[in-house]
């Protein structure tokens, strides 16, 4: 039986978001406000000869590098990305400068008038290869004895597996608006990570941290595109502003927003498995991503793909090679799974490939090679908490039928009519950053103020965007305090008011700050003080955590949160589109703080993760993006899938608020391959590469014949 906290509630946003009350960036205005358009490269890689801008008229400017105070490179993980192009593009859409005037409609037909003179340059692409380029980053994970077990395997099997782009498609496009005063810069956003910007403000400035005030605004969505993206068009207004001496809005359309933001990494992942007796003994995983023209954040979405690498399986002996790579294309960035998609989706499917060679039922197979309570990852860390994945897929597989389905599909498969197929993943995410990340990298801080009139507030900056942060958190202070749910105040960050507690990002919100958040709670309930005060807490890493980040030993995460899927789907014979005709799911994120949001996470995650593995077909031809409007990129509606019946299993963890662990990402890892496997099932032909689309089916089903 899952804990009070875990009762749904009414969530504290719903009132003001869906009564139109709630003010997003674009409904902000301020006294003297200018709007600003981009002028950006219309080439995948050049050299800037000239830029021609007419004559303005009065009140009009242009902003560009030479406007940047401080540095002209974007604070991420390297500092390679400039603000605005200097002397070269490296892709479709780079920023080249700003327009900023009083009339909105009038900056766009200047900025049209603005024309650039270039060189062209050599581009490289990705191109489903990944050889030749140049590397962002590299690493090499090396378990057990690989070299010993492939010599001694009875069988070697190996494949390739290929992931596309995906775009966030969040419902509010990015926007910021810039605010000079003084000697002072506010940005206003719709943003995941205020801190981020904050950092990126400062060294673009090169002023000191009080000059720099950042305000999240109600923001529409995010799913890792608002991570470290908004953190350059936030100087660009920042930039804009200070030059101006007037507030300077950026407001992107869809088709801006969709030609120049981060995308998921595209993959193509390399699997060769040494078998002994239907067992696995030994993998070689090779993972290459497509960073994009800068390297962001892709060093880490490496990383974490790594450290997904053999999913939820025991495998002793492993070498995981990874390498993040440079083309001049849109840079990859953050999204939802952040690399466990795309390192998912090849090993369960390699999974799935192995039983169906093996003769095994996918599920037995799977089963088989699941890690237990205290094996280790493949990072040689150590499963510290109860592991029950054999229990939750026969449970996955009792609710979909999945044994008696596999059978009949497979006899009726040369039938007439619909193929119809089921598939099972098992799956896992790791909670928070990774290794010691929390510790030695973000060390969050947190604060509890208790007002004059008793209420509390909760003073973090960590963002609404959509997920239920509000509710969960309000409902995690109010439930350790006793007190009611109105009783505690939670409002956007600011940095002016709250401390960096981290950013809102790597499901780390309820476990990490919800956790300190319940600690400051308990040590505010033994106060007895009757005026103001204010209950400050920091983070502090499990005892049982070990890691090395040079070697990647060790604990790659503080805990994880585990999966099991099954997707049954019918495929039209002559047309090969894909009908989804049942979703189901278990999974064990310890103790839900609010079962409806949960659910809502979980729904969300699986119809995103289907519409990734299905219809968000996204290319890239000669470094321009072929869809780049909500007409052409195709993302699933209400209307597409099933509902989604789930199971959440009843576990706890030590170290999260009333034993929760991390659930926003986890839906999206596991739909993917169970979609695949389904699909695999219905037509007999391998599935290796996403989206599976009717065109790739009907090339896939010629190469079987």
């Amino acid at each position: 039986m899952h804990k009070p906290i875990s009762r749904p509630v009414a969530r504290v946003d719903a009132r003001e978001k869906t009564g139109g009350t709630a003010r997003y960036l674009d409904d902000l205005r301020f006294e003297g406000m200018l709007h600003a358009g981009t002028l950006r490269s219309d080439r995948p890689h050049a050299r800037i000869k000239n830029i021609r801008v007419p004559d303005l008229p009065e009140g009009y400017h242009i902003i560009d590098a030479r406007d940047v105070p401080g540095m002209n490179r974007v604070k991420i993980l390297v500092d390679d990305q400039p603000f605005f192009a200097e002397h070269e593009v490296r892709y479709v859409g780079e920023p080249i400068l700003l327009l900023a005037g009083e009339d909105r409609g009038a900056v766009f037909d200047l900025l049209s008038g603005v024309k650039g003179e270039y060189e062209d340059l050599e581009p490289v692409f990705f191109e489903g290869k990944g050889e030749g380029l140049d590397n962002f980053a590299e690493y090499v994970i090396k378990k057990g004895n690989p070299e010993q077990a492939f010599r001694e395997a009875a069988d070697i099997f190996e494949g390739t597996w290929e992931t596309g782009l995906q775009e966030q498609a969040y419902m509010e496009p990015q926007g910021v608006i810039g605010v000079c005063d003084r000697d002072r810069v506010t940005v206003y956003g719709s943003m995941q990570c205020p801190y981020y910007i904050h950092k990126a403000l400062v060294q673009g400035f090169g002023w000191e941290e009080g000059r720099v005030r950042v305000v999240q605004t109600v923001t529409g969505g995010a799913f890792g595109g608002k991570e470290e993206y908004p953190s350059l068009i936030a100087g660009h207004a920042a930039f804009a502003a200070f030059k101006t001496g007037r507030p300077v809005k950026i407001v992107f359309d869809r088709h801006e927003d969709m030609v120049c933001t981060t995308k998921r990494h595209s993959a193509i992942i390399r699997i060769k498995s040494a078998m002994n007796r239907d067992r696995v003994t030994g993998m070689e995983i090779d993972i290459t991503l497509d960073g994009g023209a800068y390297a962001g954040l892709s060093s880490v979405v490496l990383q974490r793909a790594m450290f997904a690498s053999t999913g939820v399986y025991r495998v002793d002996n492993v070498l995981v090679r990874g390498r993040a790579v440079r083309t001049n294309t849109v840079p990859a960035g953050a999204f939802r799974g952040f690399g466990g998609p795309q390192a998912i989706f090849a090993v369960e499917m390699h999974m799935h490939s192995l039983a169906e060679r093996a003769g095994v039922s996918p599920l037995n197979f799977k089963k088989r090679h699941v890690l237990g309570t205290g094996d280790k990852t493949v990072t040689g860390g150590s499963a510290h908490e109860e592991l029950r994945l054999g229990e939750m897929a026969d449970l996955v597989a009792s609710m979909s039928g999945y044994k008696e389905k596999l059978k009949r599909f497979e006899k009726k498969r040369n039938g007439n009519g619909g193929k119809r197929g089921i598939g099972l993943s098992l799956f896992m995410h790791g909670c928070a950053f990774t290794g010691s990340g929390e510790r030695d990298i973000i060390k969050a801080e947190v604060r509890l103020a208790k007002r004059s009139d008793g209420s509390v507030e909760i003073l973090v900056s960590s963002v609404e965007m959509g997920q239920g942060a509000f509710t969960a958190l309000k409902k995690i202070v109010a439930e350790t305090l006793e007190i009611p749910l109105d009783r505690v105040v939670y409002v956007n960050p600011d940095t002016d008011r709250v401390p960096d507690s981290g950013p809102t990002v790597a499901s780390r919100t309820v476990m990490i700050v919800g956790r300190l958040l319940m600690r400051a709670a308990e040590e505010m309930k033994k106060r007895t003080d009757a005026g103001p005060f204010e209950i400050v807490r920091t983070y502090e890493q499990p005892p049982a955590i070990r890691w090395d980040q040079d070697t990647f030993k060790g604990d790659a995460y503080p805990v994880y949160s585990w999966g099991a899927n099954v997707v049954e789907v019918e495929v039209d014979p002559v047309t090969y589109e894909i009908a989804v005709r049942g979703c189901w799911g278990v999974y064990d994120v310890g103790t839900p703080i609010d079962e409806r949001i949960l659910k809502g996470q979980i729904d969300g995650g699986v119809a995103q993760g289907l519409g990734y593995a299905t219809v968000e077909n996204m290319r890239i031809e000669a470094g321009r993006l072929l869809q780049s409007n909500m007409t052409d990129y195709v993302i699933p509606t209400s209307l597409e899938y099933p509902p989604v019946e789930s199971v959440l299993m009843d576990t706890e963890y030590e170290y999260g608020p009333f034993g929760a662990k991390c659930a926003g990402e986890l839906p999206i890892v596991g739909a993917p391959p169970a979609l695949g496997a389904a699909v695999q099932n219905a037509l007999g032909v391998r599935v290796t590469k996403l989206p599976v689309t009717p065109e790739y089916l009907l090339e896939a089903a010629g190469n079987e014949d």
